[in-house]
């Protein structure tokens, strides 16, 4: 499924316009974007919790040539499946 295909199921399944359904859709991404920025945490009781977490500086090696390479530090999203999700999928 992809963006489209989902504002399309949320338009149906709420009885709303594509656009209320994308707009609806756009401020959700925006929000837990603006909030993981912030460091906070998202959590949607029994879907998930989405965090930042921090990725330390690493050597790495090219594969191609072998050669060591510097990974610089970067922060890192991580969602973990809340249990209602993790039963409906199993």
């Amino acid at each position: 499924m992809n963006k489209s295909d989902l504002i399309d199921a949320m338009a149906a399944d709420a009885g709303i316009t594509k656009a209320a359904a994308k707009a609806a859709l756009e401020s959700l991404t925006g929000n837990v974007t603006s909030a993981l920025k912030k460091g906070d945490k998202v959590a949607l009781v029994g879907w998930g919790t989405w965090s930042v977490s921090k990725r330390a500086a690493r050597d790495g090696r090219n594969p191609q040539t072998g050669k060591t390479i510097k990974i610089a530090a970067k922060n890192v999203v991580k969602f973990k499946a809340g249990a209602g999700l993790s039963d409906a999928v199993n």
